[in-house]
Order: C-alpha cells, then structure tokens, then sequence
C-alpha cells in the first residue's frame, strides 16, 4: 500500500525565476503557479518515481500486445501453413507467455496509474485547501463559493486523470514505433503507410482540440457560477421564504441552468468531434494498411502468416492511436482545470503575512485607532454604542483588516502565528459536519472539553444528543441559541493566548447568559479575553469595560461605576430597560 503526500504538499509557489533557495541552491523556476502547464510539469516532478514506473509497466503492457499478432502471424505461417507441430507450439507458448506478461504488468500499471490519480488530484485537494485558509477573508470576495466547489470537486479529478493517461500514452507511443518499425523490417511500404498516417492522424485531429478546450472553460466556469447561486440559495431559503421571494430566484436559477445546460451541449459537440475522430481517422488507417497488405500477399510479396500479422497490426493500432485521443482530451482538461487551481493559486491575502516576533502570552494589545488598551489576564468588555464599531475593532485586533495594533510592543503584522495565538470568535461561525467531539475539539482532550461545555452552559445540549452524535452542515439540527453556545465551548478548547468574542449570548436566555457570564472569567483564568457586548449580565461579570463611540474609546472602568459617571454608556447598556419603563 503506497502512501498519499504527507501533511505538507509541496509548494508550487516557492519557485520562482532567478530565485535560489536558503541553502543557496537553484530554485527550478519551471515549478510555479503561473501558467496551468507549469503547475501539471510541477506534479509530474514530485511523482517522478511513481510516473516512471506506471510508464514503464505502461510501455511493457502495450508491447506485450503489440507482439501478440508477430506471435500469431508466426503460429500460422510456421506452424499451420507448414505443418510444423513444434513450431506451432513455440508460438503458441510465446503467445500464452505474451498474454501472462500482459495481465501482469496490466494490473501494475493500473495501480501505478490510480495511484498518480489519487496522488495529484490530493495533492492539489491540500493547496486549495491551504490557500483558502490564507486566504481567509480575502476568498469570498475574490472567488465565489461556487467557484471553490467547482475547484475542489471536478477540476482535482481532471487534474488527476492528466497524470493517469500517462502510462498508458506511453505505452501507446512506444507500441506504435515498434509497430511501425516492425512493418517496415517486413514490408517497407506497410511500414511508411504507418510512418505517415499516425502523423497525419494527429495533424487532423489537432484543431479539434482548441474548440473543445473554450467550451470546456466556458462550461466549467458558468457551473462555479450556478454553484455560487446554488449556494445562496440553500443559504438565505428562509429570508426568501419570507420575503416572497422564492419565486424570482428559482426563476433566475432555472434560467442559469438553461445556460449551463447549453454550454455543456456545445462541450459535448466537441467532445463528440473528438470522439468521432478517435475511431474514424485509425480506422481509416487500418483499412489502407489491411488492403495493402492483402495486395501484397495475392501478389507473393508477403506470406499468409505475415497477412494475418499485418491485419492483427492493423486491428491492435486502434488501441494506442485511441489512447493518444484521449490523452488529448485529458490533457486539454487538466490545462483548464490546473488554468483555474493556478488562478486561485496566485491570489493573495488582502493584509501581507505575518512575521517573526513572539511577544509573551501576558502581553498588553493595544488598539492604537481606538484607544483601547485591553490588560493581559483580565476579562475585558468592549461596549459599543454603535454595534458596527465593536466589530471593527474585534476584526483589527485579530488582523483581519488593516490598522495600527500592538502585541507586547510589537506591531501585530510582525507577530509569528497571529491566528493560532488570537482568536476572533462571531456569530457567523459555522459547527462543522461529522461527530459532535471532532467539530468541537478536534484534538481530541476530553477533559478540556468538558470543562468548556460546562463554561458555555451547553451541557444539556450535548446530553440531548451525545458527543459521538453526527452534526449535519453548519449544525443546522440545532436553534441558533444551542449553536451560539457549542460555538463559545468550542472557541474556549481551543484556548487560545487572546479570545475575542463578539455577542457571544445574543441567541441565549437570561438565566443561561447569567451563568455564562459567571462561568466565563474562571475558564478563562490566566488567559485574555475580550467579549463585545452591551449586555448588563456580561457586562457586570468583566473585570474591565471600554466604552466605545464613534470608534474611540471614550470611558472605562467597571460596569457600575460607568452607569454611574458616564450617560452615555448608561443609556447604551439599558436602553431595553428604558424602553420598557417608557411603555408602562
């Protein structure tokens, strides 16, 4: 059993021409991600050993068939026509012994070439999946969603398939010279007829190749758009629902898959050309090389054994010659398919990566734009007047927009490993599909876990279903008050250096967002935490509030103390209150 990449892929990105690598050598300027015929050579060279060998056992394959008819032509001609018994069992031995060869090497060249399937199509499977989590923000606004499904469903498959025909092309080119080579040794004008066709074969078959590749994008790219609204659909059916306005979008949808559904015609038209020419143009070839050689064989040039082993030639040459037009085909998809991982490939992050510097897990984050100073090993609350500052500031503080913030002194661009050390946790977050334990903690420490269960107050959700429980897509089985608490379990296992939440309890009931909050600081001992919120339950549990208005921090202190001094703030946290006392 042979193993797929390990953890790290590769890095089609590091080359880069005229660059050399930290020990000094010559980066191979050919492995890079800008042009879909780099990314496809870049594959073939790290699966060099596993591409060699499927091509060699595809080269041994092919031959062994390729020699069947020489064996048979000689079991008649020397055997039958003669009436050589011995002679008509040697070749017919050889030919059993060919037939051995065949299904021998056939079966190991179709593990090597499933193999150099699985391997490219994981390969890229694990760079689309690292780009997109470098991306991170910067993804949904540069590709849409559909466009990443498409990626990661049919392009790693016609990826994978442009390194599996491999083997068998090879085999298929060396057969054909052999072949060839053969028939010239036996009848030079046999021999040329084969010389010539196969180039004139390919020649005609090449302009079918462009046409199909446009309509093959073409296609590929309206099928990432009717994703993308696939995906929006399923995502807002409820705000459609309630709206009215189901109706006008399924209508759109509908009109979308008309489209698709055209551009796959014209792609199967092409494809169809393709096809057509892969039987016709050989078998045209075979039956100008079966009249010949009958001619020749009435004529005395060529003996009856050699007839039948021509003929046999000539039947065996649809095999290679087909496999030379699919090859064509798959290679012409995986170029459209590497064109689209190549373009996600070259998109970067809106803000540049990070740097080297490891400030200590006790140190102060400071928010320059704001003001706000949030104290190492405390619970600090951020009140907002405008709930839309608070989010800009959380967003700052985890680096996913720009702006001024320090670390322990140092600006937060400099700081190594910015996500695994401060972690933004909003509403929008999604559970992950598959057992409950594995979406929560995937580590694995159930301890941790259930410590943080108990810290979010979600205890009776996981007993209601049990952490071995499947969890569907975005944990839609559950009300968006036992998401928001599974969300917070999850976020407090990860213990991270600096927690941010954003609203974490919006979704919850007084009595549940009372014991979050007081649970809250004795999870979080010794760590940094920061809860935006106006939530007097919250708000009165933190050991330090910043009021913010219009972006800048305005007051602080304690949460009694500022409803005290500051009106303002007073009127932010209690404006439910003064509501309802204006309604009575």
């Amino acid at each position: 059993m042979k193993s797929l990449p390990e953890k790290d892929p590769g890095r089609p990105d590091h080359a880069v021409r005229g660059g050399r690598s930290p020990r000094g050598s010559r980066r191979d300027s050919g492995a890079d991600r800008r042009a879909p015929a780099r990314y496809l050579l870049w594959l073939l060279r790290l699966q060099w050993r596993s591409i060699t060998a499927g091509a060699l056992f595809g080269v041994v394959w092919m031959l062994s068939q390729a020699l069947m008819p020489a064996a048979i032509g000689r079991a008649i001609g020397d055997g039958v026509a003669a009436r050589d018994e011995r002679a008509l069992v040697t070749w017919s031995a050889v030919l059993f012994g060919l037939g051995v060869v065949q299904a021998a090497t056939g079966a190991v060249r179709h593990r090597f070439a499933v193999y150099n399937w699985l391997a490219a199509a994981y390969r890229t499977v694990q760079l689309v999946t690292r780009q997109a989590t470098r991306l991170g923000a910067t993804l949904p606004k540069r590709l849409s969603a559909g466009e990443v499904v498409s990626i990661g469903l049919s392009d790693v498959s016609h990826i994978g398939d442009s390194l599996d025909i491999v083997s068998r092309a090879s085999g298929a080119v060396v057969a054909i010279v052999v072949v060839a080579a053969m028939l010239l040794s036996t009848s030079p004008p046999l021999g040329l007829i084969v010389l010539v066709g196969v180039p004139l074969i390919l020649a005609i078959a090449a302009p079918l190749l462009r046409p199909y590749r446009d309509r093959e994008l073409a296609h590929r790219e309206l099928v990432g758009e009717l994703n993308t609204h696939a995906t929006d659909l399923v995502a807002g059916l409820r705000v459609l629902r309630g709206i009215g306005g189901e109706r006008l979008f399924s209508g759109r949808y509908r009109a979308e898959s008309r489209r698709v559904r055209a551009a796959g015609v014209a792609a199967a038209r092409a494809e169809t050309r393709m096809n057509g020419a892969e039987v016709l143009l050989p078998g045209l070839l075979i039956a100008l090389v079966t009249w010949a050689g009958a001619r020749f064989a009435v004529r005395g040039e060529i003996g009856v054994g050699e007839l039948v082993a021509f003929y046999g030639y000539a039947v065996f040459l649809i095999v290679p010659l087909k496999t030379l037009g699919e090859a064509a085909g798959k290679i012409t998809k995986g170029m459209v398919a590497a064109g689209r991982v190549t373009a996600l490939l070259r998109l970067d992050p809106e803000l540049p990566g990070t740097g080297t510097a490891r400030p200590a897990a006790d140190s102060e984050l400071v928010d320059i734009a704001s003001g706000l100073v949030v104290r190492p090993g405390r619970v600090t609350a951020l009140a907002a007047a405008d709930p839309r500052d608070a989010q800009v500031i959380a967003d700052r503080l985890g680096r996913y927009t720009g702006g001024e913030v320090d670390f322990g002194g140092v600006p937060l661009y400099e700081v190594a490993d910015v996500r695994k050390r401060i972690l933004v946790a909003v509403n929008e977050d999604r559970l992950f599909s598959g057992p409950l334990h594995e979406s929560l903690a995937p580590d694995g420490d159930e301890a941790a876990l259930r410590a943080a269960i108990h810290a979010a107050c979600a205890e009776d959700v996981v007993a209601s279903v049990g952490l071995d429980a499947h969890v569907a897509e975005a944990g839609r089985e559950f009300s968006g008050g036992q998401q928001q608490r599974l969300r917070l379990a999850r976020a407090l296992v990860y213990d991270p250096d600096v927690l941010i939440l954003v609203e974490p309890t919006s979704a919850v009931d007084a009595h549940t967002e009372a014991r979050i909050a007081a649970r809250l600081g004795q999870a979080r001992v010794g760590r940094t935490t920061v809860v935006c919120t106006t939530s007097p339950l919250m708000l009165d549990r933190a050991d330090h509030v910043a009021f913010v208005q219009d972006g800048q921090v305005i007051a602080e202190g304690t949460h009694r103390d500022l409803l005290e001094t500051e009106p303002r703030y007073a009127a932010t946290v209690t404006r439910g209150e003064a509501a309802e006392r204006a309604g009575m």
